[in-house]
């Protein structure tokens, strides 16, 4: 077995790299990472301005923290190590608010207990972009084939503690003002899913009429009850009991790393992303009167598109990931931006998704128009029409992958499920824009033999007929 044989595939997909903790997720081969980092600073000049390192609380990410920290140390830069597990976007923003250079995240995010991951930020807070992405990569295929040591000093060597949270805390309240929220006489059940946002919302909404009932805010790296800290429908089955038994007027939940939401309005009903998303971005044009486009992936719901239309506002699609949202949002001047998975984020702060500060203005939403959850609902629907939307992850074999990449390549369908297909785009994967606003949209995993399907329709019934001919589309 040759040296590239034995050495693992470490790829960051479209939000860092992940893997199974002791099998490819080892010590060195996040001192690998982290040592690919330090070359990608110092390659592109920004290594005088230092490095944020943070973590969450998964099993070990403090110590996966602290040996990249040393690593980063190691290779002559300052080097701010978060002193607590702490939100992704907490440690995004100290990227901008110490002036590093980029920012390092251990995290697997919304992944099950047994994953661990490696996030890399860019000097502005974002997700580091495609080429800075495909660079480190490089970097790392030459540290794991020995051509690049990787650089290590003594126990703490170079390594200064910071608290990422309170300085986090403040930037949320500059972002949005928060008084007229904490007056209000609300009560709000938020899940923290055992992650690092835990404490983060009850924080900010003290000292007001506001009442946080926070549930699973223990870290527990094991998220017990739940199959993975990720705040889709059936992980907040818990919370939405409790917005029911405490007669609540939302549900909050965040993920692992607390840069996703997920929403149970006041009946413990759950909003998908698709509508929360939108409700979201109508909120900041029609109250707040802001100014600016919408960035969003091309699995992002087509009620952002008849927004653009109400409001003469430009919406800009983007491959999935934040990696391309981030970007966009910045050179766009985008009031908001999002993705299909329940991550979004907003002018005036870090282009990277945000889960506690989407909950705030979700707050806001309801406290500036006096409507409860489900009636804010219903006024996007009463503007943009009725949409349904589904996601379905399909395992393939894998001998069948080129056939499915063939079919998303060269499929041009008249019709799909009894709807007229308008036009295709195949910037990531494929997707099929239907008569009416409908969609569908098919992509592969990089990572995984899987085929994702998404569609948004009107109603169940088309939505059904859509996905069943998608799957016959593809042969899955």
């Amino acid at each position: 077995m040759t040296a590239q044989d034995a050495k693992p595939n470490i790829r960051f997909g479209t939000d860092g790299w992940r893997a199974l903790i002791a099998e490819d997720y080892t010590f060195g081969n996040v001192r690998a990472c982290a040592q690919a980092v330090a070359l990608e600073m110092a390659a592109s000049g920004d290594a005088a301005r230092g490095v944020v390192a943070g973590f969450d609380t998964r099993f070990l990410s403090d110590r996966f923290a602290a040996a990249a920290a040393e690593v980063l140390a190691a290779n002559g830069l300052d080097t701010h190590l978060s002193d607590r597990p702490a939100p992704t976007p907490a440690c995004s923003y100290a990227v901008t608010h110490l002036g590093a250079g980029a920012g390092v995240m251990i995290t697997a995010s919304h992944n099950p207990a047994i994953w661990n991951g490696f996030k890399v930020k860019s000097s502005v807070g974002g997700s580091a972009p495609p080429e800075m992405v495909a660079r480190i990569e490089s970097h790392v295929d030459a540290v794991l084939l020995g051509d690049k040591p990787i650089k290590r000093g003594g126990a703490g060597s170079g390594v200064r503690s910071f608290d990422p949270v309170q300085p986090y805390a403040e930037q949320l309240g500059r972002v949005m003002d928060i008084a007229p929220v904490r007056e209000k006489r609300l009560k709000v059940v938020v899940d923290a899913m055992y992650g690092s946002g835990a404490g983060i919302l009850p924080k900010v909404l003290s000292g007001g009429n506001v009442e946080v009932i926070e549930i699973n805010g223990e870290f527990n790296p094991a998220f017990p009850g739940i199959r993975q800290p990720e705040p889709v429908e059936s992980n907040l089955k818990r919370l939405a009991d409790e917005v029911k038994r405490s007669g609540a007027d939302v549900g909050l939940a965040l993920d692992g790393d607390a840069d996703r939401l997920g929403v149970i309005d006041e009946t413990g009903h759950y909003m998908s992303t698709l509508e929360v998303f939108s409700l979201l971005a109508h909120h900041l044009v029609a109250r707040r009167k802001l100014t600016g486009g919408v960035a969003c992936t091309i699995t992002m719901s087509s009620m952002v598109d008849r927004l653009g239309e109400a409001y003469n506002i430009p919406v800009f699609r983007t491959p999935v990931g934040f990696k391309f949202v981030g970007p966009t949002m910045v050179d766009e001047g985008c009031v908001i931006g999002g993705e299909e998975s329940g991550g979004y984020a907003f002018q005036g702060h870090i282009p990277e998704r945000d889960g506690s500060l989407s909950g705030l203005l979700f707050l806001e939403a309801m406290v500036m128009s006096g409507k409860k959850p489900s009636e804010l609902l219903g006024e996007l629907h009463d503007l943009a029409g009725p949409h349904t939307f589904r996601r379905i992850d399909l395992e393939f074999d894998d001998s069948r992958r080129g056939a499915i990449q063939d079919a998303l390549a060269s499929s041009e369908p008249d019709k799909i499920g009894g709807m007229a297909v308008e036009s295709a785009d195949r910037r990531d994967g494929v997707r099929f824009n239907l008569a009416g606003g409908s969609w569908t949209v098919a992509r592969l995993s990089g990572t995984e033999p899987l085929v994702r399907l998404y569609a948004e329709t009107p109603d169940d019934k088309s939505l059904e007929a859509v996905l069943k001919g998608l799957r016959e589309l593809l042969g899955v």
